[in-house]
This record gives structure tokens, sequence and C-alpha cells, in this order.
């Protein structure tokens, strides 16, 4: 018999490091055969001391190569032209993609059959690879980078007071069965690839940058950092009623925790665009890629209802204490907002989530009045003082959005508030 190389046959004179490429190229591809002691011509050199040879063989093959491929690979002893040579029989392995430890899972490390040859895998091939292994959770596949370290992370968890480290990686779902680096491991690592980009504006539009920043590094990283950076633009603002001040800032604390864990937890990171965060005069915007989770509607959001795309993250976050619970983000930051006049805006496209948290201490005096502040000033310009439940009966609205519109007519100084409580009433500002 005459052999020759092809797209499942591979000649070798002898046992060489390049047997390994090959032997992961087979299982990553349709399998294939090797014959070693067989030249790239066909003819037979034979192979002496087989048996030590095929036990050298074997072992390389173990140690080098990850995950385990040695269930789909067999070795046996022929006979060709009176000489002894070694057959190897590689199946298509079943948690592609298989590839050299000392290179990880990257194009050098990992190898497709094509032709007679074994040629590194592009990037694209090796993702595919992993999503038809291990699923379309980004989190539970394997990450393409395995030399990761979690300096910002063990301390995360060690100001915490929550164990980390080796013992823990498998625990967490940082490692999966075979001790290689998930995705999860990757958004937690020093190496993190995923960033948050943030800037300022001057006014209300995008016309005028004031500041830029991008943050990178672990999300426990990255977290701490862009609050930090955030929350210098979060001013105090001082209002005196009569001998008495009261410091209000510009956005409820909460709310700003808030958006930003929303943005971390619930971004879809298959995607690799940036987290992004715009802070302009009166709101800031929190955007983050990635819709709504199937099968969750904008109305369920509101209510509460949480149904998490990166639920291990999700978990890890809930360990650190950082999250309560699973769907409070939202209805906090509404809440935290109750008792002002201007509301949040939350946003949802098929690919896309934004939250814009309005700024309480803008001044909007100058904003021309709406349709429904007309009313309520031709209905104080003519009773002189009205309450609440005027309000509601003129406009044909409910209690929570005449007490809305009220507050925030107020803050414009359109109106002016006289008592308190059940006895509140409402008068127009002189300049009206």
């Amino acid at each position: 018999m005459r052999l020759k190389e092809g797209l499942t046959v591979e000649l070798k004179r002898q046992i060489v490091d390049d047997i390994r490429k090959t032997v992961i190229a087979f299982a990553n591809s349709e399998g294939g055969t090797i014959y070693i002691g067989v030249d790239d011509d066909g003819s037979v050199a034979g192979i002496e001391e087989i048996s030590s040879e095929m036990l050298r063989l074997s072992n390389m093959i173990r140690d080098a190569i990850k995950p385990d491929v040695t269930m789909f690979v067999s070795y046996a002893q022929e006979k060709e032209q009176g000489k002894d040579i070694i057959k190897v029989t590689v199946q298509k392995g079943t948690e592609c993609p298989y590839y050299l430890q000392s290179k990880g899972l990257r194009p050098e490390g990992v190898f497709v059959r094509q032709g007679a040859s074994s040629v590194p895998a592009t990037e694209r091939a090796i993702r595919h690879m992993i999503m038809e292994t291990d699923g379309d959770s980004y989190e539970e596949m394997r990450s393409l980078n395995q030399e990761l370290t979690f300096e910002a992370a063990a301390q995360e968890f060690k100001t915490r007071g929550v164990p980390f480290g080796e013992g823990y990686l498998k625990t967490l779902h940082l490692v999966n069965e075979d001790g290689i680096y998930t995705n999860l491991a990757l958004l937690l690592s020093d190496q993190c690839v995923h960033t948050i980009k943030a800037a300022v504006f001057e006014g209300t539009d995008k016309s005028v940058f004031s500041d830029r920043r991008e943050f990178s590094g672990s999300l426990l990283k990255q977290l701490n950092d862009v609050f930090t950076y955030i929350s210098q633009y979060n001013r105090v603002r001082a209002e005196f009623s009569g001998l008495y001040r009261s410091d209000k800032k510009d956005y409820p604390e909460e709310a700003l925790r808030e958006a930003l864990l929303n943005a971390l937890v619930h971004r879809d990171y298959a995607y690799s665009a940036s987290t992004l965060i715009s802070i302009f005069d009166n709101r800031i915007e929190f955007i983050s890629v990635g819709g709504l989770v199937k099968g969750i509607t904008f109305s369920d959001i509101m209510l509460g209802v949480s149904v998490t795309r990166n639920e291990r993250l999700a978990n890890i976050f809930y360990r650190l204490t950082l999250i309560e619970a699973y769907g409070t983000g939202v209805p906090k930051i509404l809440d935290s907002y109750k008792n002002y006049a201007i509301q949040p805006e939350i946003n949802v496209t098929d690919n896309a989530f934004k939250i814009s948290l309005p700024n309480q201490n803008k001044q909007t005096k100058n904003e021309a009045p709406t349709s429904d502040e007309k009313r309520i000033i031709e209905l104080a310009r003519h009773t002189g003082k009205i309450k609440r439940k005027d309000v509601e009966m003129k406009l044909n609205i409910s209690q929570t959005m005449s007490g809305r519109l009220l507050r925030a007519m107020v803050q414009k100084g359109i109106l002016q508030t006289v008592g308190r409580g059940k006895n509140t009433k409402y008068i127009l500002k002189d300049r009206i």
C-alpha cells in the first residue's frame, strides 16, 4: 500500500513536535490518521524501539494539548513493507477547539486541517468552535486569553470579606471542569477587553467636549473608578428657606450607583462596543450594549421583573453585596426620584439600553411652559391659590401626575408653595 498525504492523512518520518499540531487539527476538524515512520513521498522508513516511542508519543500528546484529547486518540503498531510503523487515529473531538497548552486559545495555538496541511485557525473560527461547543452564553464560554491575572478582583474580594483564590475559581465559575478560564474570568481579570467610555459635555448636547476618559481592567476596578469619576460631577447645591439651609445633590447617589451597576451586569459582552456614559449640564446618560433579554418586555422591567443575561456575573456582584437582589435596580432608581419633579427616562432598542438621570438642581426657569402648565397657570391666575385636587379635576389626570406637574412648576420657578402637607397650596410667582 502506497500512502499519500491528504485532508485526513499525515505522514511523518519520525516523532517530532509538529505531530501535536496535526493531532489538534484533526480533532478540531473531521478527524484523520497519522502514520509515523513513513516519508512524505510514501516510502517506509520504519521506527526503531517502537514500544518506547509509542509511549513517548502518547505522553507528548497528553501533556501538550488542552482540553484532554486522549480519549479521541488511539495508537497502533503496524507492519508496512516489513518495517514497524505507528498508526495514530484521531477522531473529531467533542470539546473543540483543542489547542497547544503553551500557546493558549489563540491562532498560534489552535489548528485546523486545510488540504494536506495543518494551519492556524482564525480568531473568528476559534470563537465559532467555542460557541458550538459551549453554547451561546458568553460568560460560560472559554476565554480566548488564558493568561489572566486577578489583582484588582482579589483586592475587591478581600475588602468585602469574601474568599477568593485558586480554591474558589471553580466555585465562582471562573474556570470550567478542565481548569480552563471562562469569559466570566476574563471579565473579572486585569486583562478584561471590555471598557467604559465617559464623556463630559458643555451644555445639553454633544457639541462641545469638556472631558473624556476610558476605563479598563477588571470590571470591579472599572466599577470603582467610574463611580469615583462621575461622583465628582454630582455637585451639592444649597437652598435657603428663611433661615434654614438644605443641601441637595444634582443626582441621588443610589440612582447613579444602580444605573452604573445595571450597565455592567446586564450588558451583552458578546459585542465589543464600550459602555457609554455621557454627562451633560442637565442629565447623565448610561448606555449599554444589548437590548432586553428575550421574553422580557419594557413593562416587565418597570415592574421589577428581571431575567439576568449574565447570571454568574450577577451572582458574583451579589456575593460582594454590590447588588441586593435581582430585578431591584430600576425600581430603586425610580424610587430615589419619587420626591423630585423630573423623572428618569429609560429607552430600549433591540441592541441597546439607556437610562437618563435628570439633574435635579438644573435651573429650568427659562423653559417655555408646556400646554398642561399653561392651563394650570390660567387656573392659578383665576383662583389665586390652587390645590393638587384642583389640577386633577382641571386636567382630568391622576393624583401622581398632578403632583409631578406641580413640583416641576415649582422647580421652574412658575409656582411657589404655601403651607405644608394636606394644606399645601400653590400660587403664581410675581414674574408670571
